[in-house]
């Protein structure tokens, strides 16, 4: 489980944050970072807040412990570290009772001081960058925000794609049921995604594509290739009803219902490559998993 709760003997009376350092010995940080997201509770369970004094009982906080399933680093250096995420698998927890995830594996392998430079979606696969310390979060997350790197996305999608395609629409939020769901809208934030074809299945009437976002829109390649007619194989939200969607995503049908309702067990996208510069080295990563239908 990577959140368990820990109980604490309150022995004298004092601050819940002295508490938690003297006491608990957690850090300084992490304290203020759990009595701000609600996660240490007195005796009764209710909230403790910031300054607020502790007298006896016990105290319980909701601390992250990780755990490992083998998963390792596909690269590592002392700043930083490369790991092929499968698909299913959360980079983050979302809920407390998220029992394994990415930041898991990244925990594990290093110390509280490594974090996520990015994030890709539960159901795709590949590449994410992990700094592993806080100078190299700085720089790697700084070199994410200007846009200093460049990743390639593999996809199979619906339909045949003949040409190379620049996709520039803007997207922004969609006001269905879905409320992950994005959508292309002249009010939203100007998008990017260059598209180029690989193969084509003519069987299956499929395309494996190379894509290549300019920008970082939440699901913005999902949302790209869907809006000119090649949604991506196994897409659980676009390019399928919303009710169905609804119901893959509250996991009330069986992988056979989602294969009918979607196309495929999982979404058919996956996070290539990844080139960037740091430290005055360049770098490119390539993923070691097998990508097909």
């Amino acid at each position: 489980m990577p959140y368990v709760l820990k109980k604490f003997e309150v022995k004298e009376k004092k601050l819940i944050d002295d508490f938690l350092i003297q006491d608990a010995k957690l850090s300084s940080k992490l304290s203020q970072s759990l009595l701000a997201k609600g996660k240490v509770l007195n005796q009764d369970n209710k909230r403790l807040q910031k300054n607020q004094t502790v007298k006896k009982g016990f105290i319980k906080v909701s601390v992250f412990q990780a755990i490992t399933k083998g998963l390792k680093p596909l690269f590592q250096t002392e700043h930083f570290a490369i790991f092929d995420k499968p698909s299913g698998l959360l980079v983050h927890p979302t809920a407390i009772n998220d029992e394994y995830t990415l930041l898991d594996e990244i925990k594990y392998h290093f110390d509280d001081n490594a974090s996520l430079v990015h994030r890709i979606d539960k159901e795709t696969s590949g590449l994410v960058l992990v700094a592993k310390n806080k100078y190299s979060e700085m720089i790697l997350k700084e070199m994410f925000e200007e846009k200093k790197y460049q990743k390639t996305y593999k996809a199979i999608v619906e339909n045949e794609v003949k040409n190379s395609i620049e996709i520039n629409s803007p997207i922004t939020n969609d006001t269905g049921i879905i409320k992950l769901k994005m959508k292309v809208d002249e009010k939203g934030k100007a998008s990017t995604t260059s598209i180029e074809p690989i193969s084509f299945d003519k069987e299956k009437n499929q395309t494996l594509v190379y894509s290549y976002p300019k920008t970082g829109r939440q699901h913005q390649i999902r949302v790209h290739l869907d809006s000119i007619g090649h949604r991506i194989v196994g897409d659980p939200i676009y390019g399928i009803k919303e009710e169905s969607a609804d119901r893959i995503l509250k996991k009330e049908v069986t992988i056979e219902q989602r294969n009918l309702l979607s196309g495929n067990k999982r979404l058919l996208l996956h996070a290539y490559s990844l080139e960037f510069e740091y430290l005055n080295i360049k770098y490119k990563f390539i993923s070691k998993q097998k990508f097909n239908a």
